[in-house]
């Protein structure tokens, strides 16, 4: 390692791990994150996607001939400099045509900046440690990008770490050793087209794992969330990366193709089976940094191309048609079945070893036999697996509660109403232990920094719940909680709703006795005051009871009854009645979308309730009626 960086090739080493890292956290993820911020979704999406592509094939095709008269360091820094504008233009409010223009931009720099770091890599790298080297760099972008801090980045952050890398490395020196025409080839070279077809498989087979997991919260919970899983990841991806170089220092590069396709065809197999989601978490990235570094080594090294020129056609074709089709295929994949069949796991690894499977079938017809009697076996034990061992999520409420675990909201929000506190009167029925055991997982919590959620759904109306969400401090003043509006751009936000809606307990009847009862304590009166209230419903409820109130005006044509509009006209009320108001401030109105104000103390409530009893000009809400009986 010391001699690596001592003859120089650490130049290689940085440019490589700086393009990874811009590709995995801001072209695969940061950017795609700032695209859910300007609220594209859908078709348009989809749009800005497929420029991205675009992009990516022209250029990468087309690089070495529109710049073959550029010195190499001088094509590498155009494309660094493309990708890296293109990153730094995504933190501005785009227009769905900027974004395409983005997209368009960061595609065509990573073609750019690819096909030449990859044809002229002996400049930068030399040919006595490039295997080392390669390795290294693959294996240090893929751990900076899990690195929690830099992963569970804002997509404004990520997108200026990755044009910083880009214009850093831009100003990275070549080597004094002059790169010859014919860069020295490696042993166990590979033919150009099975190279092609193997990794195109691996990067179809990699974008339709990645695109699964994302999009499904319980996997995503069981591999990209929290920092122990983060690091694990990190440290597999750079042990994996480094024993695909050595492998590929001794010569067995078609040894590496196999580890590759043989762990993320098993990760993907995995990916049906939840329960068993720590498991794929572990083969993926190794299967991912392992075909990452052939990617980066067989144009450069091992295709046997006889001058730089020919290395740059040759990686061109390569990641036009395997890195950007195949990864559109992938993708298409995972959004149309939502998951890889094995079928398609057997096809990719047949592509892969097809040209080691012809030798041994030529040389080892025995072994053959056995390897194949194996594999039928396997098929069928595969076959046999007990039915319930796969749980997809099927209805709303399945989906919303791997949203509710995916987004880490256990953090804040516990579901456990304790016995014998408080808690009965503000949150609902106390939990049983009975309800803890059969939540898989239990979701009951350590701690509060919100409300505790256990009986949300008879507290709470589905559009308060997703008013909340999208807007949090438009209803609860001051809330700490970030939106969640991203979420309702694929559906997620709804499952969410619907989970939250359906926490409910078995019966409201005590709760409904209880809550008839209350009134704030007679010390809450004397010291409430008008002016206080005044405050008070400026700060919460003026967004619905107001004429121009925000989410009265967003969200008019969805409330069950309008909400009242509370004018400045005095009216003459009782103090029965304003007991009545009182206990709709605390609790609200269940048959509504009005929420209770659980959180506030029994003065402010007091100083609420005076000051609007003086203050409608309508009606007074109904107060919670007495229990008729159990209220599922």
């Amino acid at each position: 390692m010391r001699e690596l960086f001592q003859k120089g090739a650490w130049r290689g080493t940085a440019l490589i791990a700086a393009v990874y890292v811009y590709f995995l956290i801001f072209a695969q993820f940061g950017f795609l994150a700032r695209l859910a911020q300007l609220g594209i979704g859908g078709v348009e999406l989809k749009t800005v996607l497929a420029a991205m592509a675009v992009g990516g094939v022209l250029l990468s095709l087309s690089s070495e001939r529109l710049l073959r008269s550029a010195a190499p360091a001088w094509r590498l820094r155009v494309g660094f400099a493309v990708a890296a504008c293109a990153a730094l233009t995504s933190t501005a409010a785009l227009s769905l045509p900027a974004a395409i223009a983005c997209a368009f931009l960061i595609g065509a720099g990573l073609g750019i900046a690819t096909v030449t770091l990859v044809a002229h890599l002996p400049l930068w790298m030399g040919s006595k440690y490039a295997m080392g080297g390669i390795g290294l760099g693959a294996g240090i972008g893929y751990f900076v990008c899990n690195i929690p801090a830099i992963f569970t980045a804002t997509p404004t952050h990520q997108a200026l770490l990755a044009a910083g890398l880009l214009l850093a490395a831009a100003a990275v020196p070549a080597s004094n050793e002059s790169a010859p025409t014919d860069a020295p080839q490696m042993q166990a070279r590979i033919g150009f087209l099975p190279a092609l077809i193997a990794f195109a498989a691996l990067i179809w087979l990699d974008s339709a794992a990645y695109y699964i997991i994302q999009h499904n919260p319980q996997l995503k919970a069981g591999t990209w969330t929290g920092n122990a899983h983060l690091w694990l990841n990190a440290s597999l991806h750079l042990g994996a990366a480094l024993a695909a170089a050595l492998l590929l220092w001794r010569g067995h590069a078609r040894a590496v193709l196999a580890v590759a396709v043989a762990t993320l065809g098993f990760a993907c197999l995995l990916l049906a089976y939840p329960s068993l989601i720590l498991s794929a978490s572990l083969f993926y990235p190794v299967g991912v940094s392992f075909y990452s570094v052939a990617l980066v080594a067989y144009p450069a090294y091992l295709s046997g191309a006889a001058s730089a020129a020919e290395r740059g056609r040759r990686a061109g074709a390569i990641y036009a048609v395997a890195g950007w089709i195949g990864s559109a295929l992938g993708i298409g994949m995972g959004q149309n079945l939502g998951h890889v069949s094995p079928a398609f796991v057997l096809a990719a690894a047949l592509a892969v070893l097809a040209p080691a499977l012809y030798i041994l079938l030529r040389n080892y017809p025995r072994e053959a036999a056995l390897l194949a009697a194996a594999v039928t076996c396997s098929a069928m034990l595969w076959r046999v697996l007990p039915a319930d061992a796969v749980a997809p999520a099927h209805t709303a409420v399945e989906r919303g509660r791997q949203v509710y675990i995916s987004e880490g909201c256990i953090v804040c929000h516990s579901q456990f109403v304790r016995p014998n506190t408080a808690d009965e009167l503000l949150w609902g029925p106390a939990s049983t232990v009975a309800e803890v055991h059969a939540q898989r997982p239990p979701l009951i919590g350590n701690r509060r920094q919100g409300p505790d959620l256990a009986r949300v759904g008879a507290r709470r109306s589905p559009l308060w719940l997703k008013t909340h969400l999208i807007a949090p401090r438009e209803l609860s003043y001051a809330s700490p909680m970030p939106s969640y509006n991203f979420l309702f751009l694929d559906g997620r936000g709804d499952d969410l709703v619907a989970y939250l809606a359906s926490l409910k307990p078995a019966s409201t009847t005590e709760l409904a006795a209880a809550q008839l009862k209350w009134q704030p304590a007679p010390a809450a009166w004397n010291e409430a005051t008008q002016a206080e209230g005044a405050q008070l419903y400026a700060k919460y409820c003026v967004t619905c009871h107001s004429a121009d109130g925000a989410t009265r005006l967003r969200w008019r044509q969805s409330f069950s009854r309008l909400p009242v509009v509370v004018h400045g006209d005095p009216l003459s009320t009782s103090p029965a009645s304003t007991a009545q108001l009182a206990r709709v401030i605390k609790f609200g109105i269940s048959t509504t979308d009005m929420p209770g104000h659980e959180y506030l103390s029994d003065r402010k409530i007091a100083a609420l309730a005076l000051w609007w009893a003086a203050h409608p000009a309508q009606p007074l809400p109904s107060a919670p009626q007495p229990p008729t009986g159990d209220t599922p």
